[in-house]
């Protein structure tokens, strides 16, 4: 791992939340992830499944947490890949039973290979077991996991056990950060800014996407972010219109923006930037007429998001803000606003995503969006603007960590924003 370990008791805590909401009398079983195959012989680098890590910081495949609870009994135990001299010579070295302590806190590690042994003895004092299912509300798979292939055996093995969820447990968990967890993703937001500031330095007509992209990822592994936190989006001209381009194959022209949704990735949490810069170094005066307003948004939607409030209350009333916008734009008429339905509001002709989201761990982090924002919750917040005739779009996004009392703390205050300071840096080479 290229990140300094993190201090277990994020892990340790993260385990006794969970086991307090386990009922009394079960297990629950948290899988690595497998190693996905690409073709002949070569996998796709490994990324640790996101649960077990937050439970127990092992960042190894091949690995499964068990968790037991029984009256106010509870116990934990680490199952782990066997280490020896030709994995070692190939791969590198994998955990010992000491290193796995030092990092989760875990007590008992045994070997994957003794994991039906132990567990057919467990199952006998428990009546539920815990299974961890993909339920987040974006989540389409549709591929067999490591999770299901054991799911599957525990059903077949033991059909009169109880079967209860742990991933509604984790919605609630996860959603919510503990200090560590917000200085961990600060983190990755000051690694952000460091590739943006770079860029800035070195946008000018003629450059490529893909040399921008090139820029963003020589600054993110240089400040121990292993990869950007999804794949980033270079968008200039007409491609900042498409919400998701990740061709990043196109030469910025002078005259056009570029649209940067990129964000650095720090010991498996992400952050999630979006910035909008001019490739001259200056904007034109219908461009900064309409980022002047999608950032009066973003101000706006930030201030909104309070303890309290719903998650889609609040896309709501930013949507009468974005309304307010586009009327003083002209992109909209007094009556496309009278006209509107609830289910296709006239915004959505030039907004047509979503204000925000979770951020964690995922990108797109676990929340049950049916409950109230609460305090420490971290969310994006990303209005944005898109005409397709004139062939530009513009966002802007930061991540935010939700107050109980107070606007929320925005993690990206540092990186430049205003008109007047991109313009300054990009024009001060």
């Amino acid at each position: 791992m290229k990140y300094p370990p993190i201090n277990k008791s994020l892990f340790i805590n993260n385990r006794n939340k969970f086991l307090d909401r386990m009922k009394s009398k079960s297990v629950a079983f948290f899988n690595s992830n497998d190693l996905y195959p690409v073709s002949a012989d070569t996998t796709l680098p490994f990324e640790q499944h996101r649960d077990i890590f937050y439970l127990s910081g092992i960042n190894q495949e091949e690995s499964v947490l068990l968790l037991l609870k029984n009256n106010n009994d509870t116990e934990e135990i680490l199952f782990l890949k066997k280490p020896n001299e030709l994995l070692t010579h190939w791969e590198g070295e994998k955990l010992s039973v000491k290193k796995a302590f030092t990092i989760s806190g875990i007590k008992k590690v045994h070997w994957l290979e003794d994991l039906e042994k132990i567990t057919k003895k467990i199952f006998r004092s428990v009546e539920n077991i815990y299974i961890n299912t993909n339920e987040h509300y974006r989540a389409k798979v549709v591929v067999e996991t490591r999770e299901d292939r054991f799911i599957r055996w525990v059903q077949k093995n033991y059909p009169n056990k109880n079967i209860e969820k742990s991933n509604p447990i984790l919605q609630r968990l996860r959603a919510i950060k503990s200090p560590i967890e917000i200085k961990l993703i600060k983190k990755a937001c000051e690694i952000t800014e460091k590739g943006f500031r770079r860029v800035l330095n070195f946008v000018k007509p003629g450059v490529w996407e893909y040399e921008i992209e090139a820029e963003f990822s020589h600054e993110f592994l240089k400040n121990r972010s292993r990869k950007f936190a999804y794949q980033p989006i270079i968008a200039s001209g007409k491609n900042s219109n498409i919400l998701h381009y990740i061709e990043n194959n196109k030469q910025c022209n002078e005259g056009e923006i570029i649209l940067l949704d990129v964000g650095a990735e720090y010991a498996n949490y992400g952050s999630d930037m979006t910035r909008t810069i001019p490739v001259s170094g200056r904007f034109s005066e219908k461009q900064k007429s309409v980022y002047n307003s999608v950032l009066h948004v973003k101000n706006e939607a930030t201030k909104l998001l309070k303890p309290g409030i719903l998650w889609k209350e609040h896309y709501n009333e930013v949507g009468k803000i974005m309304t307010s916008e586009l009327l003083k734009l002209g992109l909209l008429r007094k009556s496309d606003v009278q006209n509107q339905t609830k289910e296709n509001p006239a915004f959505k002709k030039y907004f047509t995503h979503g204000v925000s989201h979770n951020l964690g761990l995922d990108v797109h982090d676990y929340g049950d969006l049916d409950i109230p924002i609460t305090k420490n919750m971290v969310f994006t917040v990303e209005p944005g603007i898109y005409i397709q005739k004139e062939n530009f779009g513009i966002r802007l996004e930061d991540d935010v960590v939700v107050q109980q009392n107070g606007d929320p703390i925005n993690l990206m205050e540092s990186i430049p924003i205003e008109i007047e300071e991109i313009e300054f840096l990009m024009n001060s080479k």
